[in-house]
């Protein structure tokens, strides 16, 4: 029985062809407002997720605070990192290591084409076990740097693609580093994280010598905490040394230690309050959209008061008349619904592809799980019904003898 008033419902609908696409438009723009932006934001939140997943739980960094954006960690800062803190921070209750990164921008030409890219170090002796181990460094191809390698780099996975170079970089290729010759040994295993997969790794010793690194400005002090589930005390700990080193008060540091759980919980909490302002105008758009469906069902309960008066002289039941109308009205929704979908997802890819080619970025990317399908197709439907509700009621109780006499 609900099959053949679907079929009826929706040959009434293909009847009002025009009226019935104006009425979807309202839903449609909202759905397709929910599902691109929602899912750009949760392609950027993803993307941005892999950058610090390869870190684990028991990791701090800290960094002199800079100009955001200006460069790599710990570059454009008035007041750097000295070494000695880093033995110092080692000291430090719960710390089981604490070790100095340095981290330049450099240019590097691979093929008789340029490119600026990070370049970050890899400490010596019993350190570099630490750091493989902290950010689980592994190769795809080739091997590890030694502490006797001097003029060996380590490169990341995407350096290997033919589009970085017009050529990848393979294992035993020679490449310049600030007009300095380095063999690769390693290519890095994929992180999904631009901060490994586009940049250059060579021993510290290397970087100091070579490339002329200040050994005596550390850029990032990495620290490996003995127990995890203590390392909210040991963060506030380094930061009590860090304000009595650098002699600053609670409050105006000039210094940051972070773990990476805390970064994502941060950038959570920003894309969450982006995504909460298009939930509301999308639901401004819903309920303009909603609003247009119970008007075209309100105008087609009008229009079709003699074909109601009809179906019920020959028997149709109230409960008939109100079916058809309120499958008609979640029909409206639905497909409203399904177009939007489409579009939003069309979108929502287009646009970061587009993102990608011209802004050159991994961190615009798309992703539209099942959660979101589910949830926007049942707003829809939902939508349809529950704006339809008043008309069908309406409809069914309409007299069948006012309505026949009402549409002479």
């Amino acid at each position: 029985m609900l099959k053949d008033y679907a079929i009826f419902s929706l040959k009434n609908l293909r009847s009002r062809r025009l009226r019935s696409w104006l009425t979807m438009i309202g839903i449609f723009i909202g759905i397709a407002a929910v599902v691109s932006l929602i899912g750009l934001g949760e392609g950027l939140r993803l993307a941005i997720m892999s950058q610090f997943g390869f870190l684990g739980p028991d990791v701090l960094s800290v960094q002199a605070s800079g100009i955001a954006f200006a460069g790599p960690p710990g570059q454009a800062v008035a007041n750097p990192l000295s070494d000695e803190l880093v033995d110092e921070v080692g000291k430090v209750n719960g710390v089981e290591a604490s070790i100095a990164r340095y981290i330049e921008s450099a240019t590097v030409e691979f093929n008789d084409v340029q490119k600026i890219l990070i370049v970050g170090s890899i400490p010596g002796g019993e350190d570099r076990k630490v750091i493989e181990t902290m950010v689980n460094l592994k190769t795809e191809q080739g091997r590890l740097l030694k502490d006797s390698d001097t003029r060996k780099v380590m490169i990341g996975n995407n350096l290997k693609e033919d589009d970085e170079f017009g050529r990848g970089v393979k294992v035993g290729d020679r490449i310049l580093v600030n007009e300095n010759t380095f063999e690769v040994v390693g290519i890095l295993e994929k992180k999904g994280s631009f901060i490994f997969d586009n940049n250059v790794f060579m021993n510290e010793a290397s970087m100091v010598d070579i490339l002329g690194t200040e050994k005596e400005k550390v850029d990032v002090i990495a620290v490996k905490v003995k127990d995890q589930k203590n390392i909210d005390n040991v963060k506030a700990n380094i930061e009590e040394l860090l304000r009595k080193e650098r002699d600053v008060d609670k409050g105006e540091e000039d210094f940051q230690v972070e773990s990476p759980q805390q970064t994502l919980e941060a950038l959570n909490s920003t894309l969450f309050a982006v995504q909460l302002f298009v939930y509301i105008i999308a639901a401004i758009s819903l309920a303009v959209g909603g609003i247009g469906i119970m008007n075209t069902m309100y105008t087609s309960v009008l229009e079709r008061t003699k074909e109601i008066g009809i179906m019920k002289s020959i028997g149709a039941k109230n409960s008939a008349i109100f079916t058809i109308f309120f499958i008609e009205s979640g029909l409206l929704g639905m497909v409203g619904g399904i177009i939007g979908l489409v579009i939003g997802m069309s979108l929502a890819y287009g646009i970061s592809a587009v993102g990608r080619i011209f802004l050159g970025s991994g961190l615009i990317q798309a992703s539209i799980p099942l959660w979101l399908i589910l949830l926007a197709l049942s707003i829809s439907f939902v939508l349809g019904t529950l704006f339809g509700v008043l008309p069908a009621y309406q409809a069914s109780k309409l007299n069948p003898v006012d309505s026949l006499r009402a549409a002479k």
